[in-house]
């Protein structure tokens, strides 16, 4: 019936009303188009306005007008079902396409006629890997995961090398071409030679980008096969050959050698848990843990498969569909992409092993800019078209994100992490006059909201908004710093009890490597004075 509608045309009609006043007999006439789009109360207050009507007419002027467009919309309906029904009886409608309309319609529309609803691929891929990580298959899962990654970081390890070798041969170029400089060759020649480098570079990232890609989309699929088949294996445990095929032995694990230098660095760890108690009356218990580490450790993968790394990556895998997820804040700035900086080395650590359960982390990047352009669109429009909106609209790209403003990313692939926030950040807090109002603060409130909205127990946070230190980060600097971050996170896990409930979290505050040991038990000094550290009891015996 939509095209049908869609046919309608608008009709004017006159509505008539007569009445008496005095020994005079008048007649209203108004014309009115159809289908009357305005409400019929305010129609009829502005025609007792306009037309200086009296108000002893004004009820029923009112009902008849109600009822002269009621009968009039009536016509049209019929008028517009005679139409359909005459062109179903001569053949310009398909009665069958017209059928399953309908039944579409009564299904999108009434649930008596809905189907139910059909989980996704996705949801029953997620209901199979967690009962199997789960159960005594874990150790399977992980191991083939661990190969998997192996693979990737070999290919990786390819692509570096064959990089620095194009680099050095083209470095070598250069060189001698810029001694023959004004002597043989002009600069024409030079820029000439430094654009073929660049393509050939382009070219060569370019294949790579492309082998990475088919291998991690192979390996995605051919993982997501594997864990339905074993699945089904495992529920008939009389089918032992299936079993047998594809049951992966410890012994087939693939070590990495040890010198093919994308080994990450261990240094010492400096580490600090504390238990606190929040709340005026009905106290929550919060674990608290003050770390010196880099950011992307809880990111990255060890290539040897040694027993602790193996614990680490199955708490991970067993608590990837559950109520307790794991979390960091990564500090970046206003651009939406993987090219420079953490966001940089972020995006390579998620490379360097296949995501099997989200897209990757390019495709989340895509995925988050259309919805900044879409919001930001939406935003404009329900402001107005102001002059002052329209030259900051001109002056900030659209597609970038203000300070305080953050965006997340899912993962499955990296050690002890499950989502990521990515939290705009600018110069600002490197200085030392931020205050609680400031937006990188009030971005990390917003980042503890959505944490207590969506079962993320666990949290890194660095504590003092940087991931490095500079010259102009002093001691003063450094202590009053954190005690505003202290102070801050403080209040906002005493407001958690009103958003979650009261559900007991880990907090991690995260400083730079490179600041010193006595820093850092400064810092440990400070956060018990802050919060309220729970202390123990020691009982001892009267003899």
């Amino acid at each position: 019936m939509k095209p049908n509608k869609g046919k309608m045309c608008t009709r004017e009609r006159d509505f008539v009303y007569k009445f008496n006043a005095g020994n005079q007999h008048l007649v209203l006439t108004v014309p009115l188009k159809f289908p009357v789009q305005e409400n019929i109360s305010h129609l009829h207050g502005r025609l007792m306005l306009l037309h200086n009507l009296p108000c002893f007419i004004e009820n029923d002027l009112k009902q008849s007008l109600n009822k002269f467009i009621e009968e009039e919309t009536i016509k049209d309906y019929d008028r517009e079902a005679e139409m359909a029904l005459d062109a179903v009886k001569s053949g310009k409608v398909d009665i069958n396409q017209l059928t399953d309309t309908w039944a579409k319609a009564y299904k999108e529309t009434t649930l008596e006629h809905a189907k139910p609803e059909e989980t996704s691929w996705d949801e029953d891929f997620a209901d199979v890997y967690h009962d199997l990580i789960h159960s005594p298959a874990s150790e399977m899962l992980l191991n083939l995961e661990h190969n998997y990654f192996v693979s990737i970081s070999e290919l990786i390890s390819e692509r570096d090398v064959e990089l620095k070798k194009l680099r050095e041969r083209q470095g070598a170029e250069m060189d001698k071409v810029m001694q023959e400089l004004g002597k043989s060759l002009t600069d024409q020649d030079v820029n000439s030679l430094a654009a073929q480098h660049f393509e050939s570079q382009q070219d060569l990232e370019n294949k790579w980008t492309n082998e990475l890609k088919q291998s991690t989309a192979i390996q995605k699929q051919e993982y997501q096969e594997w864990v339905i088949k074993l699945h089904q294996d495992l529920k008939n445990p009389n089918n032992s050959s299936i079993s047998d095929e594809i049951k992966i032995q410890p012994s087939q694990l693939r070590e990495s050698g040890e010198g093919n230098g994308r080994i990450y660095e261990e240094q010492r760890l400096l580490e600090e848990s504390f238990t606190i108690h929040l709340g005026a009356q009905l106290k929550t218990m919060h674990n608290l843990r003050l770390l010196r580490a880099d950011m992307l450790d809880f990111c990255k993968h060890k290539r040897n498969h040694r027993s602790g790394v193996k614990l680490h990556r199955l708490q991970t895998a067993m608590s990837l569909y559950s109520t307790s997820l794991c979390g960091l804040v990564l500090l970046v700035d206003n651009r939406i992409s993987s090219y420079s900086g953490i966001k940089r080395d972020f995006a390579t650590v998620c490379q360097e092993c296949t995501d099997f359960h989200f897209p990757g982390i390019q495709e989340q990047l895509e995925i988050v800019q259309k919805v900044v352009l879409k919001a930001r669109a939406q935003r404009s429009k329900n402001k107005g078209s102001g002059v002052e909106d329209k030259l900051k609209t001109i002056e900030r790209n659209q597609s970038n994100i203000l300070p305080g403003e953050f965006y997340i990313t899912r993962h499955s692939n990296l050690s002890e992490i499950h989502v990521a926030f990515h939290l705009c950040v600018d110069d600002n807090v490197r200085s030392g006059n931020i205050t609680a109002r400031d937006p990188a603060i009030m971005g990390l409130r917003n980042i503890l909201k959505v944490c207590c909205t969506h079962d993320i127990t666990t949290i890194s946070i660095p504590l003092l908004l940087v991931h490095d230190m500079s010259e102009e980060m002093t001691i003063p600097w450094c202590l009053k710093r954190a005690e505003l971050v202290f102070k801050c996170v403080k209040g906002f896990m005493m407001e958690m009890a009103s958003w979650d409930g009261g559900i007991s979290r880990t907090v991690q505050f995260l400083v730079p490597q490179t600041i010193s040991e006595e820093m850092f038990y400064q810092l440990s000094n400070m956060l018990p004075q802050i919060f309220r550290v729970s202390s123990t009891l020691t009982l001892t015996s009267k003899h």
